[in-house]
Formats: C-alpha cells, structure tokens, sequence
C-alpha cells in the first residue's frame, strides 16, 4: 500500500490534495462527512454515514416500510441493499409488530350485540375446531395502517386455498378491542360459525302421483288384435248411427217416403276381341 502525504487544499477547499511521495503524483479527496469521522476515529459515525451513502432508503424508511406490512425481502428488492443491513433496522419494528399481534389475539371481539367476553383467541381457537382447522399451523401478524391503526391477521391453508382474515386492534385498558374488517374476520367471530349448517327441508311427492307411478303399465296389444279391435269398433259405431236414424224415420209417420235402395253398380265394359 503506497503511503499519500496531505500537501494542501483546493481553492474552493472541497476536497484535499495529497501526493505519492514515491512518485510525485498528486491526488485528491473529498472533504466530507465521512473524511471527517475517518480522522477523528468515529468508527460508529463513519459506519453509518457510509451505510446512508450507499442505500437509497433512509434508515427511517426501513422501518417505516416495516411497520407498514413489508417484509425485509421487499425492503431488499426496493432498495437493492444487502439483506444484514436491511434486518438490522427491521428487526425492532419486527419485535413490535409480533408484540402488537399478541396483544390483539388477547383482546376481546366485537360483535353485532357489543364486546365478546372471550378473547379472540378464545372464539378463533374454538372456530378452528368445530370446522376441523387447526389453528397450531395458523400465522399471526400485525402492522400498521395508513392511518395509524393496528391490523392484526390471521393466515391459514384450508386445501389449496389460502384465507386471511383481518381485524382492527384498538388498545385499551381492558385488554383492547378487535373490529373485524373483512368477511373471513366476521364469520371467525360469528357464534354460529361452529354450528353446524342447517339443511333444506324436502317437499313430499303427491301419494296419487305415487301410486300412479308405481301402477305397472299394460302391455301393447300385438298389431294384429288392434286393427281387429279397430274395425268392429267402427262397424258397431255405423250400426248404431243407422238404427238411430230408421227409428227417427218410423217416428214421422208411414207418409214419409222410403229411402231408396242403393243402384247395383253398372257391369264392367267388355274389350273388343
């Protein structure tokens, strides 16, 4: 490493002007921040002017990102800072969203007919067993909203699904308060929710509609005692319409005149030999 010997300043003493004392080529550094707590041996102020040079988030929105929901990989990806540095100001918003997470699970929901006495944990645990859940593998978290507000979730697998339910934790103090904020949120706090769902009744068929149904059906007489069945059907039907008529006839009178016979059909001309 080749030893620089400070010679002087700039005219606008900005930067610093050293020399190579072996070659005489002259150099310059910035009169900075940083140069300052490099030479008065502030190692903690020069690590963390170097790491606000470096980001391009402050320090401050680290965390505020962090409390907002966001995860130390998506800080990482916005601020293309290595992740140690990232997690080393995310982890105390970390403790405190995992604190404000307990703290809503020990509050006490409110429904339609005011505040539950039990807890939320208390009701979500119960919930969770009479649907066959279980709330072991459940996640918790919390974080703020944009106005400042706690929200506390709940995240679970239900097949290929996964359902989070969100309430709003309001401290206070008797334990706080959660108001649900979605419909997950309010079915889990529901006192019918563990009921088991209540089934349509079933309308009973007619007993003649049965009966009918249930009545064998006659076989098809074979095609040729229909047309039999057919045409006396309609010989008896000609017979009772002529002797209607004759007995309408004979009561006029014996002045009526006589229905004339039918005409024998002429015969059939006979081809020249």
């Amino acid at each position: 490493m080749r030893e620089l010997r400070v010679i002087g300043l700039t005219p606008d003493s900005a930067h610093i002007v050293c020399i190579d004392t072996e070659t005489g080529q002259k150099y310059r550094l910035a009169a900075d921040d940083k140069l300052r707590a490099a030479a008065r041996g502030d190692l903690a102020r020069f690590g963390q002017i170097e790491i606000e040079t470096e980001a391009t988030m402050r320090p401050r929105d680290i965390q505020a990102r962090i409390r907002a929901g966001a995860s130390v990989e998506q800080v990482t990806d916005e601020s293309g800072m290595p992740a140690s540095r990232v997690e080393r100001f995310a982890y105390p918003v970390l403790l405190e969203r995992a604190r404000a997470a307990e703290l809503a699970q020990k509050a006490h929901p409110v429904r339609n007919d005011g505040p539950a006495i039990e807890t939320l944990i208390e009701i979500v645990s119960a919930a969770f067993a009479e649907r066959g859940h279980n709330i072991e593998v459940a996640e918790w978290d919390a974080w703020k909203d944009e106005k400042g507000y706690w929200v506390a979730q709940l995240q679970w697998q239900a097949g290929r699904s996964v359902i989070a339910a969100h309430w709003r934790y309001q401290p206070d103090a008797h334990g706080g308060s959660v108001v649900p904020l979605d419909d997950p949120a309010a079915d889990l706090i529901d006192p019918d929710f563990g009921r088991a769902l209540r089934g349509l009744a079933s309308i009973l068929p007619d007993q003649n509609e049965i009966a009918a149904a249930e009545a064998p059906t006659p076989a098809p007489a074979p095609r040729e005692e229909r047309a039999e069945y057919e045409s006396t059907s309609a010989r008896v039907a000609n017979q009772q319409s002529l002797d209607g008529y004759y007995e309408q006839r004979a009561a006029v009178g014996a002045d009526t005149v006589p229905v004339p016979a039918a005409a024998a059909p002429a015969p059939a001309p006979v081809a020249p030999s």
